[in-house]
């Protein structure tokens, strides 16, 4: 009868520390988005490198910058 008491003991502090770790997450905002991750597996990944790179915009624009200046110089 023991073992039953100490197993009850054990369950109830699990579910605690389990509820506990899920409050702390849920204030941190880990399950705000539920819903992008299960779009983005239809999409290619080359399709999400392409629209989550701002990088290759910025070179363009830096390419224009340049151009501008030198047709300023000219």
């Amino acid at each position: 009868m023991d073992i039953l008491y100490l197993m009850i003991l054990c369950s109830v502090s699990l579910a605690a520390v389990f509820l506990v770790v899920f409050i702390v997450y849920a204030r941190k905002g880990q399950f705000e988005d539920d819903e992008s991750p299960a779009v983005r597996i239809l999409f290619d990944s080359d399709e999400i490198r392409e629209k989550e790179e701002p990088g290759s915009n910025e070179n363009d624009d830096e390419k224009g910058e340049s151009k501008k200046i030198e047709e300023k110089s000219e």
